[in-house]
């Protein structure tokens, strides 16, 4: 049987699109700019986690955002 070929883990910078390999130091970027980028873009508020958050603990948590919630307290 022949021996099976080891293939390099090939991704596409999230930034750029370039080539990067698994093995590479900015991976998962091609560069430092590139990481540097998607980094300001996270802080910036370009990239969001739309998902809803659905935890009551969670809601509570962040002052009553909840579906439940009047804006009102209840605890007087």
């Amino acid at each position: 049987m022949p021996a099976k070929k080891k293939t390099a883990k090939l991704l596409r910078c999230p930034t750029c699109r370039e080539l990067v390999q698994f093995h590479d130091e900015d991976f998962p970027f091609c560069s430092d700019r590139c990481r540097k980028i998607d980094l300001g873009k996270w802080a910036s508020g370009v990239y969001k986690i739309s998902s809803p958050i659905v935890d009551p603990e969670v809601l509570e948590d962040l002052g009553g955002l909840g579906p439940h919630s009047s804006g009102d307290s209840h605890d007087n």
